[in-house]
């Protein structure tokens, strides 16, 4: 199977890779064996499928003693991985097609989002890096996968079959890492192992960006729940969840 879709229109495919006489330099092979489901990848510790569904609420990240949240006033530097889209035959047209899925999966957060980000080369917090294989397992194919609020620098990978999703579904793809970018967890997480612990915040509602299948939706709920959560914990008027201190940290470049 191609990786690239096949097009009927005129209009060019800022995601059309390179072919063997362009790149002779390409060992990848282009057929992959596409599991049954998508996956997110960020957060492995919770069902190891995505057909487990129950209603839980905002559920933040506790797996390291604690729960981390962005300090207030946080800009997150990111910039695109290079090599990793040199694949690619319009390398422009790609870069821009992916700040625009960016830039409208944060609108979907609307006011809710805790930090701004700021596409910068030097002194970065995170890196954008486009696959060029899938990753694809019995339990369904990593669309992307994202990082948890640290001090460290990150990659934000983005699978190429991400590009042959409707448009809607590579924006909510990217909502929904962006989540974890925010630090929140799956729906599912308050359920796996206690090795790896979880807090919830706000309502317990079915439908949520962080849930998997019919039942991953941006609700009105999600972008209550993370504002409230950011707001309380800037004002110190929440320290803990469940017992669970919340940190506040700072990204990379302000370390």
């Amino acid at each position: 199977m191609s990786k690239s879709r096949s097009r009927t229109s005129a209009a060019p495919n800022p995601f059309r890779v390179v072919s063997a006489d362009e790149d002779a330099k390409s060992k990848k092979s282009d057929t992959h064996i596409y599991g049954k489901g998508h996956r997110c990848d960020t957060d492995t510790r919770g069902f190891p499928t995505p057909r487990n569904r129950g209603p839980v609420g905002l559920v933040v990240d506790a797996s390291e003693g604690f729960i981390p949240l962005w300090r207030k006033n946080v800009t997150l530097r990111w910039r695109f991985n290079e090599k990793s889209l040199k694949h690619f035959t319009d390398v422009k047209a790609a870069k821009d097609q992916i700040r625009n899925l960016l830039g409208q999966a944060l609108l979907l957060w609307g006011d809710a989002v805790p930090v701004k980000f700021s596409e910068r080369t030097d002194a970065w917090d995170f890196e954008i890096v486009v696959e060029q294989k899938n990753d694809c397992d019995a339990s369904g194919c990593v669309l992307a996968s994202a990082f948890f609020p640290d001090q460290g620098r990150h990659r934000l990978y983005i699978y190429p079959m991400t590009f042959d999703e409707p448009k809607k579904e590579q924006i909510d793809t990217l909502a929904h890492e962006l989540g974890h970018v925010f630090g929140l967890r799956h729906f599912f997480a308050q359920l796996s192992e206690k090795a790896w612990p979880s807090r919830i915040f706000g309502k317990h509602k079915p439908f949520s960006i962080m849930n998997y299948g019919a039942k991953s939706a941006m609700t009105s709920q999600d972008r209550q729940d993370l504002k409230s959560l950011y707001a309380k914990a800037w004002s110190r008027e929440l320290k803990e969840i469940n017992g669970t201190k919340i940190k506040l940290v700072k990204p990379f470049h302000m370390t």
